[in-house]
């Protein structure tokens, strides 16, 4: 195996689904008193999410509380209900072409801007056919840190050195 031309730095989010965000909103929300920040729906991606925010400043962590548009539709965001971890890596290109020539099966789409404006490409939940690893039931969001989230964890790795 090939020296990784990349770093996953940290955990960017989490996603949670339910069929209706009330109750999401009642624990993480009112409960719990995480800061809505955003909102994003989308018809092809089948969500309706509020985008929530643990902590502050280049190293906070979102919770999205997503719901989806049609019920019956896909992909079913509510189903599992921890739909997807997000990671935030260094170098998305060279992590997405480097995963690719080790056999990680990606989602269709490829990468592409998500629903916090940084680019984002998914690992499939699944492995298959001629890329046989994928996340072993887990959808895996690798997101694009920008400078400010690079250097915040840069900081943190020199004080813990």
């Amino acid at each position: 195996m090939s020296e990784r031309p990349f770093r996953v730095l940290g955990i960017q989010q989490i996603a949670v689904g339910a069929a209706d965000k009330a109750g999401l909103r009642r624990l993480w929300i009112d409960l719990l008193g995480l800061e809505i920040t955003g909102n994003f729906r989308s018809e092809a991606e089948n969500v309706d999410e509020d985008i929530a925010a643990i902590g502050s400043g280049p190293l906070r962590v979102e919770v999205d509380l997503m719901e989806p548009v049609d019920p019956d539709g896909r992909p079913r965001v509510s189903d599992p209900a921890l739909n997807h971890v997000g990671l935030w890596i260094d170098d998305l290109p060279a992590a997405v072409e480097w995963l690719g020539q080790q056999g990680v099966r990606f989602t269709p789409g490829g990468v592409r801007k998500g629903a916090s404006g940084f680019d984002v490409c998914f690992i499939h939940p699944k492995g298959g056919g001629d890329t046989p690893i994928g996340g072993e039931g887990v959808l895996i969001e690798l997101v694009q840190a920008p400078p400010e989230v690079i250097q915040a964890f840069q900081r943190l790795a020199q004080q813990d050195a």
